[in-house]
């Protein structure tokens, strides 16, 4: 249960729901409630094949890289510790979209793909977070089920934000938007230090052993 709580308060914010109401509807002003939906479905479905591909190949991956666990764990807790800063500077964070990608999105005709499945879901964060908790989970059934399932409800939550996003801005406004934010932030620092304090534990004690 505590690994499945650790799972899904990382992924949530790392993914960020909240967060993702504004930037549908400043990226979809101009559709239909059916072009709309559409999007969702698609920026969903495809984020979700790239993370849940990512959830059962990663480890292996890293694997054949000849990266340890506890290397992956210090950089994925130095990653998501620029995010969490990111986060509670109110920044958008360039591990998600960069003011380049932005405007490509903009003039782009299906942004259902890019940016809003890779990299506003799908980002660089959200996949090393996934394939840190799957490599740690290793061959723990109970593990690999939580952290699935974790992911899965952080997806339901994105297509539930962008399926509410005209609500969510009305009942948070922008500054609630930016207060949640902020406290997602907090924790999501506080997780990342603890990954890389695993990672450098994990190591040394790796090292005396051998």
């Amino acid at each position: 249960m505590a690994y499945f709580a650790a799972a899904l308060a990382t992924i949530f914010s790392v993914i960020d729901p909240v967060g993702i109401s504004p930037l549908f509807l400043a990226l979809t002003p101009d559709l239909d409630s059916k072009q709309r939906s559409s999007v969702m479905r698609r920026a969903t479905l495809v984020a979700a094949a790239i993370l849940f591909v990512f959830a059962f190949v990663g480890r292996y991956l890293l694997s054949a890289l000849g990266i340890t666990v506890p290397a992956f764990s210090i950089a994925g807790g130095i990653l998501l510790l620029l995010i969490s800063i990111d986060m509670l500077f109110g920044r958008t964070s360039r591990t998600k979209e960069t003011p380049e990608e932005g405007m490509e999105a903009l003039l782009g005709s299906d942004i259902s793909v890019f940016p809003l499945a890779i990299p506003i879901v799908a980002g660089p964060g959200a996949i090393a977070t996934v394939v840190l908790y799957m490599s740690q989970a290793g061959t723990d059934a109970s593990k690999v089920i939580s952290v699935l399932a974790a992911l899965t409800i952080s997806l339901v939550a994105v297509y539930l934000s962008m399926r509410l996003s005209g609500v969510v801005l009305v009942l948070l406004r922008e500054t609630g938007v930016h207060v949640v934010g902020r406290v997602m932030g907090i924790l999501l620092a506080a997780l990342a230090v603890q990954f890389i304090l695993n990672g450098i534990g994990t190591y040394y004690h790796h090292s005396l052993v051998h």
